[in-house]
């Protein structure tokens, strides 16, 4: 395989560690010490922070740690991120094959990226891929939860909610397809207000409220999709964790706000 086919990490050592056994033990530490308000049976969809681990981590970790009972059945990630570094017309997934991170690679599932390419709204560009933080953060949770499995990755820059909605649509699978939407909440404002935003960004996504915008949440765009497939497929959305970090690693005059949420079927009882 051409080298140029693998997107090497752009953030290991500045966002978490790049050795990997110091990788490894931070995340089974934050997974060993995630204590989630609920178990959600069978996740179809979680919602991420994608900040430095020692910011975010431990919030990520409470949606991940509810995947460790599936983790021979997910084989398919689709995981749609906000553009942090380039300006994007669309959803972008990268011509890359795989991507690395210091626990190895995970291969792009190439079944779904031809269907996406297809898709009205999508384009294939690896640029706004080769420095965005907010997919690679997510992989060595991944990695550390799951068996076999390959990515979608999306990078969702301006576009209507109704198309980030008919990608999941059309990739939505069943149990073997997980959907992963990574975003962190408001932005720089004190603790106190940042808490009370933050709650009320949550109370919008609780409702299936698909507008929210980019002060709420900077994954805006892939959370309000996210949200329009939801009612579709009669989802509920379970708050696991919520923090700032003001509360994590940080002074608390300008926080960042993060979350975990995972979404689940309303009727799990009545697969047949």
């Amino acid at each position: 395989m051409a080298q140029a086919s693998q997107r090497p990490p752009a953030v290991a050592g500045l966002f978490y560690p790049a050795d990997p056994h110091s990788l490894h033990a931070q995340i089974s530490g934050f997974l060993a010490g995630a204590i989630p308000t609920e178990v959600v049976h069978a996740p179809k969809a979680l919602v991420v922070p994608h900040a430095g681990y020692i910011y975010s981590g431990a919030v990520a970790a409470s949606a991940y740690a509810e995947l460790v009972q599936r983790r021979d059945i997910i084989r398919r990630v689709l995981i749609l991120c906000p553009t942090h570094r380039v300006a994007v017309r669309g959803m972008a997934v990268p011509a890359s094959q795989s991507f690395l991170t210091p626990l190895g690679a995970v291969s792009i599932d190439r079944q779904a990226w031809l269907a996406a390419r297809a898709l009205p709204g999508v384009i294939v560009d690896d640029r706004p891929h080769a420095e965005e933080h907010a997919i690679e953060v997510q992989l060595p949770f991944l990695q550390s939860t799951l068996d076999h499995f390959e990515i979608l990755p999306v990078a969702v820059g301006q576009v209507d909610a109704h198309l980030v909605a008919g990608l999941l649509e059309a990739l939505w699978g069943g149990p073997e397809t997980l959907i992963v939407i990574s975003s962190d909440l408001s932005h720089y404002h004190p603790y106190r207000q940042a808490q009370w935003r933050d709650k009320a960004t949550i109370g919008k996504i609780a409702q299936l409220d698909a507008t929210l915008d980019g002060e709420q949440a900077c994954g805006a765009g892939a959370i309000n999709g996210l949200l329009l497939a939801a009612q579709r497929h009669h989802l509920s959305p379970h708050l696991l964790d919520l923090r700032n970090s003001g509360d994590t690693a940080g002074d608390r005059d300008r926080v960042v706000g993060y979350a975990a949420l995972a979404f689940s079927e309303e009727h799990n009882h009545a697969h047949h």
